[in-house]
């Protein structure tokens, strides 16, 4: 399950940059690479959000340890 955790992290960590940006300098990063809500586009928000509840799990892990 590492594996996932980090895949997880990382694009949690890339969604959190792209809010930041578009909070300081209005500037959508993923579309500006990808296209103003293309089909691909679409499947990298999609990841940050699934990524994103998937880390909620994290809470419940670092109770228990």
């Amino acid at each position: 399950m590492k594996t996932i955790d980090y895949i997880a992290l990382i694009l949690v960590i890339i969604g959190a940059i792209n809010w930041g940006l578009i909070g300081f300098l209005r500037l959508d990063l993923v579309r500006l690479i990808f296209g103003d809500m293309t089909m691909l586009s679409r499947i990298v928000y999609s990841l940050v959000g699934i990524a994103g509840l998937y880390s909620l799990t994290f809470f419940g892990r670092i109770r228990n340890d």
